[in-house]
């Protein structure tokens, strides 16, 4: 019987840990934040406290891959933490909306980018069809062969983003700025106009934890994936900070909050059309980055469930000249382009916001419970445990109860598939 392959190293980590976090969120979620609060030190504020609890999450991760050096990750910790029906319904949600939907929604802006710069004539759902089936084919011909196009299209993006941040220094003077440090006294109403900012930037951090996914699969995971974990948190929050500082420093916190494209907006400003015509190119590639992470690292949860019993037992099939878990590739590959043709996966993606945070502060809560089961462990262990641990669980199930506060209608649709994964756990159990 072929198992999986341990062929990834400490670099190949950290450009999984880098690929899952920077998409194009970066790119454009500045303004969003600038729409909420008004000055540099609050929007520079709410990008440095989503850093924190990005790394307070990474402390948590690397702590369980060296506790847990399995592959499925996330899956492993929850399973091993609460029970089989807890990362069952966390693999169901993730294979059905979360991930899937994800995929469907970045390959569709890959494909806008991708149409921009070509001015082809083919239609926007078939780029976005398309680039997902590549990457699908790609990454069946093994680990190595997804790393290396992940790895490459990873420093394609730091190499966009680097010349985006160098751009805006070198040719473009300062815009004036905010006079103040806040944009209105200190009460309730700016901590939720601070909250509400927090949101988008939370989402743009969000991805450091499918890195996990692939532990099975690296030559060391118990010393390599903590390192990476932590190693490219970091580096992805001094890319996010650097980006949302020259924006506002060519833009101005008011011309921000107006721009819906900042970062073409400072290239243009720097080096004119053809400079807005680079970071477009930027910017699909960054997404397309994103997608091939996506590919190489969430068909292992799924590998994980077939091999426990919980899924279908095709699922956990290798292919024996490359060992790469085919049929778990292509399974999410389909669901991600039958999203992405529907035209759904915006309203798919309002439903499992609050889920997917309901994850993040679950496997929070898997870290306390496992260090009380097992005090002693060798490795990784989370720095300032267990405040730092519990701060990231309460950031997380903030985001829940804001989200379900705001939008309650897709909150509970979102809940409702997750409910539905707990009748098929105990039905596949029963088989």
């Amino acid at each position: 019987m072929p198992s999986l392959l341990r062929r990834l190293n400490l670099f190949d980590a950290v450009m999984l840990v880098m690929g899952g976090i920077v998409g194009s969120g970066i790119f454009i979620n500045p303004y969003v934040v600038a729409q909420q609060v008004h000055t540099p030190f609050l929007i520079l504020g709410a990008w440095a406290a989503g850093g924190a609890v990005a790394l307070a999450g990474a402390f948590i991760y690397a702590e369980l891959a060296a506790r847990r050096p399995q592959v499925g990750g996330q899956y492993a910790y929850l399973r091993e933490a609460f029970h089989p029906s807890v990362a069952f319904v966390y693999g169901w949600v993730l294979l059905l909306v979360t991930q899937t939907g994800g995929m469907a929604a970045v390959s569709v802006t890959f494909s806008r980018y991708f149409l921009e710069i070509t001015n082809s004539p083919i239609p926007e759902g078939v780029v976005a069809a398309a680039a997902l089936a590549l990457l699908t084919v790609v990454n069946c011909f093994g680990v190595r062969a997804g790393s290396t196009v992940q790895s490459t299209l990873m420093v394609l993006k730091i190499a966009a983003i680097a010349a985006l941040v160098l751009a805006g220094f070198l040719f473009v003077k300062p815009a004036g700025h905010s006079e103040g440090l806040l944009d209105r006294p200190l009460s309730l109403n700016l901590l939720t106009a601070f909250g509400a900012a927090m949101t988008p930037v939370l989402f743009a951090y969000g991805g450091w934890q499918t890195s996990s996914f692939v532990a099975g699969e690296m030559k060391n995971p118990s010393r390599d994936l903590p390192r990476a974990l932590l190693i490219g948190v970091i580096a992805v929050i001094v890319l996010y900070m650097s980006v949302t500082y020259v924006c506002l420093r060519v833009l101005g916190a008011d011309q921000l909050a107006a721009t819906k494209t900042p970062a073409s907006a400072v290239m243009r400003a720097a080096l004119g059309e053809r400079g807005a015509t680079f970071i477009a190119l930027g910017i699909a590639i960054s997404t397309l980055g994103f997608l091939s992470q996506g590919m190489l690292t969430a068909p292992r949860v799924y590998f994980a469930m077939a091999q426990d019993g919980l899924f279908f037992r095709s699922v956990a099939w290798l292919d024996p000249r490359t060992a790469a878990p085919v049929v778990a590739i292509a399974l999410q590959g389909v669901v991600a382009v039958i999203i992405a043709l529907s035209g759904r996966y915006e309203q798919i993606l309002n439903y499992v916001i609050s889920v997917d945070f309901i994850s993040f502060g679950m496997t929070g809560v898997a870290l306390l419970i496992l260090r009380r089961r097992e005090p002693a462990s060798i490795g990784f262990r989370a720095p300032g445990h267990p405040f730092t641990t519990l701060f990231f669980i309460a950031s997380s199930f903030a985001v829940v109860l804001s989200t379900i506060a705001k939008y309650p209608a897709n909150s509970a649709i979102g809940l409702a598939i997750l409910l539905t994964g707990v009748p098929v756990y105990f039905l596949w159990r029963k088989n």
